[in-house]
Formats: C-alpha cells, sequence, structure tokens
C-alpha cells in the first residue's frame, strides 16, 4: 500500500498553505485559539465562510453544481489537515455540513435552487433543535 501524495497533490497542498497565508487573518486564527467550544461564533464563522465562498472552498462536500468542488478524497483529506494545521476557526456545522446535503439528498429543484446559495452565502443562517411532544426537548 502506498500511502504518499502524488505530485499533483502535494501541489495541492502548496495551494492550500498560500491561500491561508494570504487570507486567514491574524483575527481569525486568533479567535480560534481562543475558542473555548467546538462552534465559532456566527460573525467569525460567517466571516471565515465569506472568505472560503469567493474561492469555492466553503463546502467542499457538496457536488460541483451546487458550490462544491470535485476534490478527490485525498485532496479532502489535506485541505482539512491544512486547516487545522493553519488554526482556521471552524464553520457552523448545520447549514454546510447538515442540511445542504440533506437537501441536496433530498429537496426539490426547487428547495436546492432557493437555499442552497442562501446557506453559502450566509443569508440563510441554520440551526437544529429537537423536542418531544409532553416531552419538553429531552431526547434521552
Amino acid at each position: 500500500m502506498n500511502l504518499s501524495f502524488t505530485r499533483e497533490e502535494e501541489a495541492f497542498r502548496e495551494e492550500v498553505r498560500d491561500f491561508l497565508a494570504d487570507h486567514l487573518t491574524p483575527d481569525l486564527r486568533a479567535y480560534a485559539r481562543r475558542m473555548t467550544s467546538v462552534y465559532a461564533t456566527k460573525e467569525i464563522a460567517m466571516a471565515w465562510q465569506a472568505i472560503l465562498v469567493k474561492r469555492g472552498w466553503a463546502a467542499p462536500s457538496w457536488p460541483v453544481e451546487y458550490g462544491g468542488t470535485d476534490w478527490t478524497p485525498a485532496q479532502r483529506y489535506i485541505y482539512d489537515v491544512e486547516m487545522a494545521r493553519a488554526g482556521a476557526p471552524p464553520l457552523s456545522p448545520m447549514g454546510i455540513g447538515m442540511c445542504g446535503p440533506a437537501l441536496i439528498g433530498h429537496g426539490s429543484k426547487a428547495q436546492k435552487d432557493y437555499y442552497l446559495p442562501r446557506i453559502l452565502s450566509g443569508e440563510d443562517f441554520w440551526c437544529q433543535g429537537y423536542s418531544e411532544p409532553h416531552a419538553g426537548s429531552d431526547l434521552a
């Protein structure tokens, strides 16, 4: 089994590193270092998401037609590792990580056309809530 990266993958790593050096601001890095939760504040997450959207890298797991990247699994791994190494703050996981993929897999064309661009742009900020009849919000 060969676990080394190809030349193209190493070139991609350099592209990601260069992007981070140019766009991950000291303020964003400092915020990420001080985080006490797994979630960044809405303001920080949206600021970083806007930067990634401009580059086309905010939703790498989405299909290209909805704003994704069409990266290989190795490229996704490299991207995630380099983001972590650089100290990038996390994006809000609900819209891009949960609701967007659910819409892509199960939504109507009208729902996809309406919501997916709004998730990427940050115009819509998603959350998830649970409740049970007669039991409040305790799922246990």
